[in-house]
């Protein structure tokens, strides 16, 4: 039987952890600290594999059916979910540290040494005013030439022409 809202806001720990089946694979586990955790259990390529969903009531029941959907979709095109959600992690942590901020700033690191202080701090304040807010969040691979030129033409438009220039 599948479970219901009002029925997992009733579900009480015990000694030890219990699951609660609700239908194709996803399962409540309740915790003896009666923490709740929604865990998809499925098969790929003949291998039993679990899968975290989140944590219950962050994690509705509804979206966790969701969730369950979404992963047997996935399965139903020979992809295994626990696997696409780690490349995921992977790529957007490898995004992060090819970022144009963080790559600016190990640039700056090195080019500081060899110019006069005041000129460093001009060139680190251009950078975190006019540009690290449009495009330092961003891989260095995923900016564009109409992104740059979109954010010198921002630094133009205010009437700083040289500042836009030098950015």
């Amino acid at each position: 039987m599948p479970l219901t809202d009002v029925a997992i806001r009733g579900l009480k720990p015990s000694d030890k952890p219990q699951k609660y089946s609700d239908e194709k694979g996803l399962f409540l586990l309740v915790n003896p600290n009666g923490s709740k955790y929604w865990r998809l259990k499925y098969r790929y390529l003949g291998v039993e594999k679990l899968q975290a969903l989140g944590v219950y009531p962050e994690v509705s029941l509804k979206e966790a059916r969701a969730l369950r959907d979404r992963s047997r979709q996935m399965l139903s095109e020979n992809i295994d979910p626990c696997e696409n959600k780690k490349a995921i992690k992977s790529s957007s942590l490898a995004s992060a540290e090819n970022s144009f901020e963080v790559v600016a700033r190990e640039w700056f690191a090195t080019y500081r040494q060899s110019i006069v202080p005041d000129h460093a701090d001009r060139i680190m304040s251009r950078m975190e005013k006019d540009i690290f807010p449009w495009i330092g969040a961003k891989a260095v691979s995923k900016i564009s030439a109409p992104e740059i030129l979109s954010v010198v033409r921002r630094i133009a438009n205010r009437g700083a022409v040289e500042t836009a220039h030098r950015a």
